[in-house]
């Protein structure tokens, strides 16, 4: 019988990879949100709580055109810009693609507006 010590083997232990299993529990999401993601429009929380106090609906025609005029205005330097539809009126940054507030057009025919640099109409 040998009574040496034997050196033991060391096995190197790999990281196993790790798999994130998918979620099945998909949140309820707008129309709204879902257009926002692929149009690159932001809706602040301000704007969001004016379109739902003053009842004012934009439809997915409309907000594609002001995805496409909010940027044609950004490739002309605007920043800061008035959107005018049938319903509302819009103040929006072009160079950050957000809607910053929103009111009917009975609110906007009195009001001015300040520090903007371009006017969008959406006729549709």
């Amino acid at each position: 019988m040998d009574h040496r010590i034997q050196p033991l083997q060391q096995h190197h232990l790999m990281p196993q990879p790790t798999v994130k299993k998918p979620v099945d529990n998909k949140p309820d999401i707008s129309f709204k949100d879902v257009l926002k993601d692929a149009q690159g429009i932001k809706i602040s929380k301000h704007a969001e709580q004016r379109l739902n106090e003053r009842n004012i609906n934009i439809n997915e025609t409309q907000w594609e055109m002001i995805s496409e005029k909010m940027s044609e205005a950004k490739q002309k330097g605007v920043t800061d810009s008035l959107v005018l539809t049938d319903e509302a009126a819009l103040l929006v940054s072009a160079a950050n693609n957000t809607v910053i507030t929103a009111m009917n057009k009975q609110e906007a025919a009195s009001k001015i507006f300040t520090n903007i640099n371009g006017t969008i109409l959406i006729d549709k």
